[in-house]
């Protein structure tokens, strides 16, 4: 199993060009589904996750081309010779439910493994579920499968969210699109990746107003065709990077990005004393740039979008770990997700649990250590931890970085960190 070692003590200085964001292509890919006509993607960053939602898509019946040299992938789901979505493909990631809507809604069957837990919490898809019963859908579980099926086609309706689900609103947008007559999503997530899948959606011919709001209008189609799309910028990536640059007092150009999809971060990393500076033009991007012992405690808040990030906080309370004072951390999307307390605390962090909060008190410097990752955003917090450590630390588990970091030790050496993959 691979590691990271990491020797700390370097800042972060240079220009690190940002990913196609996995969140939004997953989605885009079980798109694909809902058309015979090829759907051709640009900008998909080449991960782990990108590649066991296309085995997915592949044993489906769908056409898979790729080509990493453009970082581009066309899919063409012509024929489907499977609508059963295996628990071998399911477990490895939660996300493979997305296909669910797609195929009951173009074929009136579908057969999908119950995801299950993770790390974080246990994410159920009653949401999901409840949604396309609305629609028309019956839905009988068994032998931990979801057996859907609409002989007559999906049936528009009004649909209100108990509360905001990306996954939920993302998989019911896709199935409307072909239902008969209109939906009403109400209480949608309004993530930039749900505004990336309604403006892809709509390529491919689609109706769907209110994009960017909490209530989407959906007027199915017979059928919808092909399209070219282009994958939003990693807006998690971005932040992931602007915090590793202010935790080691570096230097950084996050070329690509967009920073109307982190207005909710970069507040809080200004208030916390680095300086934010917005590039335009097509070589910009958002710049971070932080005095190396200058940052102190904040206080903050995960939240739906436009709100702090949930996938954005083990890294904050990494950087927050070094600040000058205390700092609150309350998380309120996933029921566990501090994981990372104890190994960060493993590095001398100073953290005190209780329920859903965190009290960081900022201490002058961590010390590398061997450590380990339990989930995706757990881990880079670790890298980040290590990247502003004295001495060296060694991250074991780091499959879980390959799901969601494109070339992250190559882009953080490009920047002056000592960093390399062992290959065990």
């Amino acid at each position: 199993m691979d590691r990271i070692r990491i020797k700390g003590g370097n800042k972060i200085e240079g220009i690190i060009p940002i990913s196609g964001a996995k969140n939004a292509a997953l989605p885009l890919m079980a798109s694909s589904l809902l058309t015979e006509e090829p759907l051709t993607l640009s900008n998909v960053p080449n991960l782990e996750d990108i590649r066991t939602l296309a085995d997915l898509l592949e044993q489906h019946g769908v056409f898979v081309e790729r080509h990493l040299d453009k970082a581009e992938i066309t899919f063409t789901a012509c024929e489907i010779t499977n609508t059963r979505a295996p628990y071998d493909l399911v477990r490895k990631m939660r996300a493979s439910v997305l296909v669910l809507g797609p195929i009951l809604s173009r074929f009136g069957k579908a057969k999908v493994s119950l995801p299950g837990g993770c790390a974080i919490g246990t994410r159920p898809i009653d949401l999901h579920l409840k949604a396309l019963e609305l629609l028309g859908a019956d839905i009988v579980l068994e032998g931990g499968y979801v057996l859907a099926s609409a002989p007559c086609g999906l049936k528009g309706a009004d649909i209100t969210f108990p509360f905001v689900s990306v996954g939920a609103t993302e998989n019911i947008m896709m199935a409307a699109t072909l239902a008969d007559g209109e939906t009403r999503l109400i209480n949608a997530a309004r993530e930039p990746e749900i505004i990336d899948l309604a403006a892809c959606l709509t390529a491919m011919g689609a109706s769907i107003d209110g994009i960017g709001s909490d209530t989407l209008v959906i007027q199915g189609r017979k059928l919808l065709g092909g399209a070219r799309h282009t994958v939003m910028p990693d807006r998690i990536e971005t932040g992931t990077y602007a915090m590793a640059a202010a935790a080691t007092g570096g230097d950084v150009l996050l070329k690509g990005a967009q920073p109307e999809h982190l207005v909710a971060v970069t507040d809080k990393l200004t208030e916390s004393g680095a300086v934010i500076t917005e590039i335009p033009g097509e070589n910009g991007g958002v710049r971070i740039a932080c005095q190396r012992g200058g940052l102190v405690g904040v206080d903050v808040m995960t939240e739906p979008f436009p709100g702090f990030p949930t996938d954005l906080q083990a890294q904050f309370m990494a950087l927050l770990s070094l600040s000058d004072g205390a700092s609150m951390i309350t998380e309120q999307i996933f029921e566990n997700r501090f994981m990372h307390v104890p190994e960060l605390m493993r590095m001398g962090a100073n953290i005190n649990l209780h329920g859903g909060s965190a009290m960081v008190r900022g201490v002058k410097a961590l010390t590398g250590a061997p450590v380990m990752a339990t989930d995706l955003r757990a881990s880079v917090s670790l890298v980040i931890a290590g990247l502003a450590a004295e001495g060296e630390t060694l991250v074991s588990r780091v499959y879980h970085l390959d799901r969601g970091y494109e070339c992250l030790e190559k882009k953080l050496a490009s920047c002056g960190a000592e960093i390399e993959r062992i290959e065990d």
